[in-house]
């Protein structure tokens, strides 16, 4: 069974750091498109980064460019966010998914699947 399983989430002050990993178990990610993704109460959840099978490619939504780093590492099978200068607006449920890599960049959401149970981030003084 194909299984990602996110972590790293927690309590922290505005302009804090957090660094959230994407583990997967039951299939190799090296194929993949990895996307994170984020769900704030009363919102639609949204592509938050995406990074591409070998890692060269990357994308961010304009509201964490500068802020937030997407990286990977293939061999440990896991996908790491790094998110700095937190901002209250970056509270929400995290969530990590995979899309085979075809070539074509990062995929829409939809074409995501295997997703994770999440990791809550709370930005708060």
């Amino acid at each position: 069974q194909l299984q990602l399983v996110e972590s790293g989430g927690g309590l922290v002050q505005p302009g804090g750091s957090l660094r959230l990993s994407c583990a997967a178990s039951g299939f190799t990610l090296r194929w993949y498109y990895i996307g994170w993704f984020r769900q704030a109460p009363g919102k639609e959840r949204e592509e938050v980064s995406c990074i591409s099978s070998s890692g060269t490619s990357t994308n961010y939504a304009d509201s964490v460019k500068g802020r937030f780093t997407i990286s990977r590492d293939n061999a440990k099978n896991t996908v790491t966010l790094q998110m700095n200068s937190l901002k209250p607006e970056d509270t929400a449920i995290y969530y990590c998914a995979a899309a085979f890599d075809s070539g074509y960049g990062c995929p829409p959401q939809a074409e995501f699947g295997s997703w994770g149970q999440g990791t809550q981030v709370t930005v708060s003084s």
